[in-house]
């Protein structure tokens, strides 16, 4: 068995398909239906955009009836379809794509279409194999993946507008993420970003509750087919990134910077400016119409909670500090973390 590298256009690869140099089998993949429209657009942008993605796998054989060499695309199919399909202008981009929406192939600009069809297509080219050492290798491969977690499992699972909605504004604002240290590299490929966006939209319908798969998959399935919340979510997570970003921008290596912080942060911002379910009735905070009072008085506060949770110093924030040790994801930990962070931000 041999495994060569190459490169093929897309344009090639089309070539190929229409003369069946190159042929599907599916006896290699799991469920090679078509993508749902939203993952479907997603990939394509992706080629448009010049990013790349995982290689794809040929099986090149001498056809002794023909004596010619022949190729089939024994892993990568979704891909490949969805490429041919837009090129045979079959459907066009939804609002997943942000610079191409509502365009089909022929809706591109001429440079646009020269583009997509040169972009190059990783492929992995497997020569003198038998079909039994080629199943072998995709169990091999399969073995060494790391399984999904919750929120790749959710992102994989639904496809609707709210999922991408979440994925859009995640990627948009990667740099908040990073560079104010809420979570690291790893964590953002992993998804966690997606995850922690989600509870806080969570939370301005539910209040305060414990971190819930269960609960995070139900509200992805509510919105699965109308996302009507859509411009109110993205208000309010905009209104406080750039809240968050002003406030601690000479602050970026804080305890306020931990994601179980965040999100109480989040959750006493909203409460204060809209209120959050039930949140009034147990704590006697009715909302003030704003994120924060005064910036100037609630920074020192909220800089000195931090410093108590760094030092585990309670003689001040006892309970915070305490709500911040341990079974940070809890409800009753975060009920009391956002009770004290509304109250700083009230001065």
């Amino acid at each position: 068995m041999r495994m060569d590298e190459s490169r093929y256009s897309v344009a090639e690869i089309i070539e190929m398909l229409g003369r069946k140099d190159l042929v599907a089998n599916k006896e290699y993949q799991r469920g090679t239906g078509i993508w749902p429209s939203g993952p479907r657009s997603y990939f394509i942008d992706t080629i448009l955009s010049g990013f790349p993605f995982p290689k794809i796998y040929f099986f090149e054989y001498l056809d002794r009836a023909t004596r010619k060499t022949k190729r089939e695309l024994v892993d990568g199919q979704q891909r490949i379809s969805s490429v041919v399909s837009f090129v045979e202008n079959r459907f066009a981009l939804t609002s997943v794509s942000r610079n191409f929406a509502g365009k089909r192939f022929s809706d591109l600009e001429p440079e646009e279409q020269d583009t997509f069809l040169s972009y190059p297509i990783s492929v992995d080219v497997i020569r003198n194999a038998t079909r039994q050492e080629i199943l072998e290798m995709f169990k091999r491969m399969n073995a060494y993946t790391l399984p999904l977690n919750d929120a790749e499992k959710r992102h994989s699972t639904y496809q609707g507008e709210f999922k991408w909605m979440i994925n859009n504004f995640c990627t948009e604002n990667a740099e908040f993420f990073a560079g104010f240290n809420i979570l690291g590299s790893r964590n953002l490929v992993r998804m966690a970003d997606a995850e922690l966006v989600s509870e806080l939209l969570l939370a301005t319908e539910e209040g305060i509750i414990s971190s819930s798969t269960k609960k995070l998959n139900e509200f992805y399935e509510k919105y699965e087919e109308n996302l009507d919340a859509e411009d109110f979510f993205k208000e309010v997570l905009i209104e406080f990134i750039d809240f968050y970003s002003e406030l601690l921008a000479d602050y970026r290596d804080t305890f306020l910077s931990k994601p179980y912080v965040v999100h109480s942060l989040f959750c006493a911002t909203f409460h204060n400016k809209y209120g959050l379910p039930n949140f009034e009735e147990q704590t006697g905070l009715a909302p003030t119409g704003s994120l924060c009072n005064s910036k100037e008085r609630a920074l020192p506060i909220l800089l000195e909670m931090a410093y108590a949770h760094e030092n585990k110093d309670e003689r001040r924030f006892s309970d915070y500090v305490k709500a911040c040790s341990g079974g940070t994801n809890r409800a009753p930990n975060r009920f009391v973390r956002t009770r004290q962070l509304a109250l700083a931000l009230r001065s």
